[in-house]
């Protein structure tokens, strides 16, 4: 008797570890596709027709598809790494949509408004001067030096 109950623990332990993995793996897999089709695309642009950038250019568009896809079935997945506390925004602060262009002040992309670990969230590593800011509820790429909007993802956390 103790023998199918120890199983079926094991099972439901084991089980949701993984599904993660699978679908981290999945993530992975879809981001090296789109590295591979981006190659592709010089290659066809050097040496290919203009057939070949065409098709080129539609490989790397689904590779880029199929990336997001996956990107946002692990964000469905893994809910309680996208929900953080309330967003207390520097004094003044009243939030408006921003778009890439836009300059922040200095009080908005400060320490306290980094995003220090960009790997855990699935964002690409920033470079350079640029630093990845929470903002409100959005994720917003922001050039240091600048103050200048890079990127924005809008409601990115819950």
């Amino acid at each position: 008797m103790r023998t199918p109950i120890l199983l079926a623990l094991m099972a439901a332990v084991a089980a949701p570890s993984i599904a993660q993995a699978q679908s981290l793996g999945e993530a992975r897999q879809s981001q090296r596709e789109v590295r591979e089709e981006r190659r592709d695309l010089r290659q066809a642009q050097r040496y290919g027709d203009r057939r070949d950038i065409r098709d080129a250019r539609h490989d790397l568009r689904d590779a880029r598809k199929d990336a997001r896809e996956d990107w946002r079935d692990y964000r469905q997945s893994h809910r309680e790494v996208y929900r953080r506390s309330a967003y207390v925004g520097p004094r003044g602060y009243a939030y408006r949509p921003v778009a890439p262009g836009h300059r922040f002040q200095p009080a908005y992309y400060g320490s306290r408004y980094v995003i220090s670990d960009p790997w855990r969230y699935r964002l690409p590593a920033a470079s350079g001067y640029n630093r990845w800011v929470r903002y409100g509820n959005d994720v917003v790429l922001v050039n240091r030096r600048t103050g200048r909007v890079v990127e924005v993802h809008r409601s990115f956390f819950w």
